[in-house]
């Protein structure tokens, strides 16, 4: 192994206390939020450049307020909205500006349908009035200003409406919508939780027309939960969910012309997938984005309202599959910004408005992780890079042409960026495996802080009392590749000894769990483990993120095979170690982390003692398509590498402690994979512990659901390491 960076210094300032004076961290604080970090909660730039808006709740009125800060003094200056001056509203959730920030949209009673998608209770206040609008009885779905601010659209019950503010007249769009049939509007679950948007509509320019997209769910199978709830018979949740290998929706394209309420269907080419939809600054012109059911020939379109015609302006390729960003941005004349990994990192291209080819703006053996925008005034664009190590993440900014770059952010670790709307200023969000998050005021142009807004000094200075390990970084040679690591041991290590190992990571493709950035609810976790004398390891291996195309899908139709590998060659490793039991080895995951584990404690059940399986994937025929064939194609044409990487399929192989937990209520990984594996140890007459959380999501919470689950898992360890 080779050091990469070494962070051996505790949290905050050293202190005096001695180890066995410190208090060890518990899974009630934990789960209690003793450790929670400051934060700004839904911070919006306003259109001035000067100043921005922050969502604050008061807790002990139960009130929420629009805010308005000041970038230069960081004081507050006014209020937008205050609920307290509201009768019709006792809080809101979240807010959203109108275009030019004369009104704002405010959600209230909202309820959760599925990860990203919910229905509430909406109002539009009006900033200069004060005066506030209901925008229906209903709970709706995504209501959205047109850009003049007389009318709004939204969803109701699969259907498309729009309220005219000036007439106070409802129209209903669409009329074919149907639950588990049609949606118009919105999306399907599949593509909710795969291509991660909800909103499938947007308004043109002038807010003439109206793209949406219309799935036709009817030859979709349903999947169907049992929900327990506490009533005497239990109920069924029944949605459409598309397993690999299924039925998708069919999704088109319509038009609608707002005054004429007409509906066309745009032809584009039968496409298969349409993943995003954009009117560029032209009014009559929308880009279209589509990809082809294995997901590795995406298209980029241009429609022109005024005549529905459909041109190609870009077209990516890739052996394994094409990522689907929001990265696209059109600039004043409606050339485009466009991140591919089509050199073999991801990077910023900039294209004419016909499609063609300018120039290549980054380069490199690193990745843009982030793309912020561009400043057409200044000629700069932002983005966020790898360029500092895999694990750091950097701000820059670099001119259109490629050149001139200059790094804004100087801290080793984590950087995010908030750029005010004429980039002047930024707020720098920074962390780091030893640093809390900090939030600080940067100009732009030269990255140099201008004021500190947060520090969370006072988390580090309760942490002092802790018994907090430092997470060491380095590399270990496996397989051909130095794969990323981090390494958590006891406070009071002693190389002379031997101690358990205890293995965590996710390993999904494009995913990444070491990086140098402060701790989560897990990080937590990990100190009480290690302050109870267990060394704990994660590795990020092939297949995992921000170290390249080929890197990232050396795993395609073989999704388990090399990574399983990997986290065994790890352990075995790791075992040579003086100070590390080979005799006493663990590993767990969540989801495909849990799929992972298992996979581990089967086909490396010589290196393994003991695994924990969160809501695991046993079988890649039980997930849905978008996900599954990126990676994979369908059952029917790779049924081997679906089969050889199914751990219900060598149950025979488990020969040490194994703990299998899921919520019945999981509507990604559904609770059927447990079940599976279940049946198939049974019959293979393995011993296992396994635990059901009734009605509990892919997230497992609620309640004490978690520090339960955190609890059995800790003794699980305790008992079986």
């Amino acid at each position: 192994m080779k050091k990469l960076i070494l962070l051996l210094f505790f949290i905050g300032s050293i202190s005096t206390v001695t180890n066995a004076q410190k208090k060890q961290v518990s899974l009630e604080e934990i789960w209690q939020g003793e450790f929670r970090t400051e934060g700004l909660d839904v911070l919006r730039s306003l259109n001035n450049g000067t100043q921005y808006t922050v969502l604050n709740f008061d807790r002990s009125s139960r009130s929420s307020s629009i805010d308005i800060y000041d970038y230069a003094t960081l004081e507050k200056v006014s209020t937008v909205a205050n609920s307290n001056d509201l009768n019709e509203i006792q809080y809101f959730t979240s807010y959203e500006f109108s275009a030019d920030e004369s009104k704002v949209l405010l959600a209230t009673e909202s309820e959760a349908i599925f990860r990203r998608s919910s229905v509430g209770i909406y109002y539009i206040y009006d900033v200069k009035t004060k005066s506030i609008v209901k925008i229906s009885e209903n709970k709706i779905q995504e209501p959205t200003l047109s850009p003049d601010n007389t009318k709004v659209a939204y969803v109701f019950e699969n259907n498309l409406y729009i309220l005219d503010l000036l007439k106070n007249t409802t129209s209903q769009i669409t009329t074919d919508g149907v639950k588990n049939k049609i949606i118009n509007g919105v999306t399907d679950w599949v593509y909710e939780e795969e291509f991660a948007f909800v909103r499938a509509f947007d308004w043109n320019a002038d807010g003439s027309k109206i793209a949406f997209l219309r799935f036709d769910e009817t030859e979709v199978p349903e999947f169907s939960m049992d929900i327990y709830g506490t009533g005497l018979y239990q109920t069924q949740e029944v949605f459409k969910y598309p397993k690999a290998g299924e039925n998708n929706a069919i999704v088109t394209l319509h038009m609608l012309d707002v005054k004429s309420k007409a509906i066309s269907k745009i032809d584009i080419d039968s496409p298969y997938y349409i993943p995003r939809i954009k009117w560029m600054h032209n009014k009559n012109m929308l880009s279209v984005q589509t990809i082809n059911r294995h997901q590795d020939n995406l298209k980029l379109y241009a429609v022109n309202a005024k005549n529905n015609k459909v041109s190609l302006l870009l077209e990516e390729k890739d052996k394994a599959y094409v990522d689907i960003t929001d990265n696209l941005t059109f600039l004043a004349d409606d050339s485009f910004i466009w991140t591919s990994e089509k050199d073999g990192y991801n990077h910023i291209y900039l294209y004419n408005e016909d499609g063609k080819l300018m120039n290549q703006i980054t380069k490199g053996d690193w990745e843009v992780t982030n793309y912020y925008g561009y400043d057409q005034d200044e000629d700069r664009v932002y983005y966020q890079s790898t360029e500092n190590g895999s694990i750091n993440r950097d701000v820059y900014s670099i001119s259109s042409g490629g050149s001139n770059k200059v790094r804004l952010t100087k801290k080793e670790g984590q950087n995010n960026a908030d750029f005010s709307t004429d980039f002047t200023y930024f707020i720098n969000t920074f962390s780091s495996a030893t640093t809390p998050p900090e939030y600080t005021l940067h100009n732009a142009l030269t990255g140099k802080k201008v004021k500190e807004i947060i520090d969370n000094s006072e988390l580090s200075k309760k942490l002092e009392s802790y018994d907090i390990s430092a997470k060491e970084f380095s590399t270990i040679s496996i397989n051909g590749n130095d794969l990323n690591m981090w390494m958590i041991k006891p406070s009071n290590f002693d190389s002379s000894k031997k101690y358990p190992l205890f293995m965590f990571q996710y390993s999904g493709p494009g995913s990444q769990q070491v990086a140098n950035k402060w701790m989560a609810s897990n990080d937590y976790w990990y100190q009480l483990l290690a302050s109870e004398g267990y060394i704990v390891a994660c590795v990020d291996g092939r297949g995992t993120g921000f170290k390249g195309r080929d890197f990232k899908k050396v795993t395609q139709k073989e999704l388990g095979k090399y990574e399983v590998e990997d986290q065994i060659s790890v352990a075995k490793e790791l075992s040579k170690l003086s100070y590390i039991d080979e005799a006493r080895t663990g590993i767990w995951g969540w989801s495909f982390g849990g799929f992972m584990s298992t996979n581990c404690i089967l086909k490396g059940n010589d290196t393994f003692e003991m695994a924990i399986a969160v809501a695991p994937v046993t079988s890649w025929r039980f997930y849905d398509t978008i996900y599954t064939e990126r990676y994979m194609q369908t059952p029917q044409e790779n049924a081997s590498g679906y089969n050889d990487n199914s751990p219900f399929n060598y149950p025979e192989l488990l020969k040490g402690k194994y703990l299998l937990v899921h919520g019945t209520g999981d509507d990604n990984v559904h609770v059927q994979n447990t079940m599976r594996m279940v049946e198939a140890l049974v019959e293979a007459n393995k011993p296992f512990d396994w635990a059901l959380y009734p009605d509990k999501n892919h997230g497992i919470y609620g309640g004490n659901t978690r520090l339960h689950l955190y609890a059995k898992m800790t003794n699980f360890i305790k008992e079986n390491l």
